[in-house]
């Protein structure tokens, strides 16, 4: 929890409610700070299968830590310039380095579960993403004016610091000897689904959520009504999303994988359009908790449905999974970026991107359909 706090809560995910002044402290609008954010993505897409290559025993936990600090050393680094060049460079570095965390955490902490026979804890450690969405919100939105925005990224590269303590003081030396993986949670009911069907649905929920992930503080930020707000509503999506994981997978058990996903695509869609609908602070909060509350659970539920279609070659068909999202959250903010450049406004953007997850709705109906008849 602690190593996702920092490596995705604050390293991939503080751009977010920092975006609005770094574009006015570095001249930019939103076509760029897309790209910036699709350049993080990239990163990540390359430092995810950079991982999975090299997750064996004597490369994991090494380099967990290397990410960890370089994950750290990019968030401070964020304050020292406003080269967009430069700040590229780093987002790109922090997108690698988010995704070694996020691997090789998940793979070292699911063996120590497999072995104590815990897997249904796996899920609370996504609830550290959450964790630090919340926290690097609070604090951007405690220190406002006074910390601007080069204290606040040094300020929240203060707060990873101190959490890679735990994260060093926890996690023993010693790999694990070979204990067989399961999937998160317990065991899932038998599912039928096409797999090309999940990795473009997948693809469309990178592309949607991505949207939100990156602008919605920005967007906030623009609407007079909810411009005191914005880094509350950041606040509001941490703390949705912290227990998400845990909650959808539950649900999961009840409903099958399919049938929750199908509900928080739906749930997502709704959340993602509904401050074009309504600029009041009530849509707006319902907003960032139906946002917040659906993304790490999608994430979850999604990787166990791939393990479940895909029994015999699991980790090919997750490493597929992760590519086709990957695509997505590149697409999905740089297409933002520029058509809100071009518009003056992110409705259009938005109604694009809840139009991508709401597709991806009904393609789990009728890829579950399908399932059945075959």
């Amino acid at each position: 929890m602690c190593a996702l706090a920092v490596a995705m809560g604050v390293g991939r995910f503080a751009y977010t409610p920092l975006l609005p002044a770094m574009e006015q402290a570095g001249g930019f609008g939103a076509d760029v700070a897309g790209r910036l954010a699709g350049i993080n993505y990239f990163g990540y897409l390359l430092g995810a299968f950079g991982a999975a290559a090299l997750s064996r025993p004597g490369v994991r936990r090494p380099g967990l830590f290397v990410c960890l600090v370089a994950s750290v050393a990019t968030t401070a680094a964020m304050a020292a310039s406003t080269d967009l060049l430069y700040w590229g460079a780093l987002r790109f570095v922090s997108g690698v380095a988010s995704a070694g965390v996020l691997v090789w955490s998940s793979a070292l902490l699911l063996e120590r579960l497999a072995r104590h026979g815990r897997q249904s804890w796996m899920g609370w450690i996504y609830a550290g993403v959450g964790v630090g969405i919340a926290a690097s919100g609070a604090i951007i939105a405690a220190g406002g004016a006074e910390l601007g925005w080069r204290g606040g990224w040094l300020a929240l590269a203060l707060l990873s610091g101190a959490l890679l303590v735990p994260c060093w003081l926890w996690l023993a030396p010693r790999e694990s000897d070979g204990a067989t993986l399961a999937a998160p949670g317990r065991a899932v009911r038998a599912e039928r689904f096409p797999a090309p069907l999940l990795n473009f649905v997948y693809f469309l929920q990178g592309a949607g959520y991505a949207v939100s992930g990156t602008f919605l503080v920005a967007i906030a930020k623009a609407m007079p009504e909810l411009h005191t707000l914005a880094e509350a509503l950041w606040i509001v999506v941490g703390l949705a999303a912290a227990p998400s994981a845990v909650a959808w997978t539950a649900l999961s058990r009840r409903t099958g994988l399919v049938g929750a996903l199908i509900a928080a695509y739906l749930v997502q869609s709704v959340a993602i359009v509904l401050p074009v609908v309504s600029g009041a602070p009530s849509a707006a909060t319902l907003a960032a908790i139906g946002f917040g509350g659906t993304f790490a659970g999608i994430a979850v539920m999604t990787v166990s449905l791939g393990g479940a279609i895909a029994p015999r070659n699991p980790t090919r068909m997750i490493g597929l999974l992760t590519a086709a999202f990957s695509v997505g959250q590149i697409v999905g903010p740089v297409l933002a970026g520029e058509l809100a450049a071009r518009e003056g406004n992110f409705v259009l953007a938005l109604e694009l991107a809840a139009g991508a997850v709401f597709v991806g709705a009904v393609l789990l109906v009728l890829g579950a359909a399908r399932g059945k008849r075959n």
